[in-house]
């Protein structure tokens, strides 16, 4: 049975942020990198000081990983590109989508192999539009699935033998079979059904125990469901649009949250004072370290 967990959390960072994202823990610099989407910033949180910077990228940014050194790889709206975090120069890599202008990317990830997964997200009024996507460390592009609207929050098993897939406007993650030697994908199924719901699942991490943490948009928590699809616990946050969350810190049981205001009316804003801001939880279960994008 499903419990709320009586975590603290911390406020750790007033960042304000329109829509924050795609949080990924550098266990080497502990630093904790994040996205504000619609601003075109790429954060970069220091926990031990407190202190926030940022890149301005220049255009829509959905997700980041780490690419070696002083090197991010970043999903922009319509390319992707690799950030420099000592200087904060672009170097673009390919251009995608270019034909879906109301397309965008939304989330990615890096799986174990060191390839890049980004999904895209359509328009309302273009529902099954959005693709998911896998960039390979020889370069080469690989399309791996379609018909999804808003491709979100995704991650791998422990032992790699599953992928996870969101599709937020279906209320949707899904479970695929995951070839690690390959990068293939296959039979699909149902992991988490949220029809009955009233919030939509958005990013997601795994944990040790293949649990699987997906923040809830709309719904200010983030749910915790066992390697069975079945939700064993939940973390309330105190504001509604809570967006991703990663394991972090020296042990990698610090969960943090990453939450935003889009589409708040003032009465929202006022009862989600904290709306934007980035969260921390420290729990007694440790995460799965980030993996780097290796081309």
């Amino acid at each position: 049975m499903s419990q709320v967990l009586q975590y603290p959390h911390q406020n750790v960072l007033k960042a304000h942020a329109s829509l924050g994202e795609g949080p990924v823990w550098d266990s080497t610099q502990k630093l904790l990198y994040w996205v504000d989407i619609d601003n075109h910033r790429v954060h970069q949180f220091n926990p031990e000081t407190g202190k926030d910077s940022f890149f301005d990228v220049g255009d829509v940014v959905g997700a980041i990983a780490k690419a070696g050194v002083n090197r991010l790889i970043m999903a922009l709206r319509h390319r992707l590109a690799f950030l420099n975090t000592q200087t904060g120069v672009v170097t673009p890599i390919v251009d995608i989508e270019t034909d879906l202008p109301n397309n965008r990317f939304n989330d990615g990830k890096c799986d174990p192999q060191g390839r890049f997964w980004i999904g895209s997200m359509s328009s309302s009024s273009q529902k099954g539009q959005a693709s998911l996507y896998r960039y390979d460390p020889d370069h080469s592009l690989h399309k791996m699935e379609t018909g999804l609207t808003v491709s979100n929050g995704l991650g791998w098993s422990p032992d790699q033998r599953r992928f996870y897939l969101t599709d937020s406007p279906e209320k949707k993650i899904y479970a695929y079979n995951f070839d690690s030697a390959t990068g293939r994908i296959s039979d699909r199924q149902i992991f988490v059904n949220l029809a009955g719901e009233s919030f939509y699942p958005d990013g997601l991490t795994v944990d040790i125990q293949g649990n699987i943490w997906s923040a809830m948009w709309d719904g200010g928590c983030v749910i915790c469901f066992n390697p069975k699809g079945e939700e064993i616990s939940r973390i309330q946050i105190p504001v509604k649009i809570t967006t991703s969350c990663t394991f972090g810190g020296e042990d990698l049981q610090t969960l943090y949250i990453t939450t935003a205001s889009v589409g708040l009316s003032e009465d929202e804003i006022e009862k989600n004072f904290y709306a934007g801001d980035l969260f921390a939880v420290q729990t007694d279960i440790s995460g799965l370290p980030a993996s780097e994008f290796l081309g």
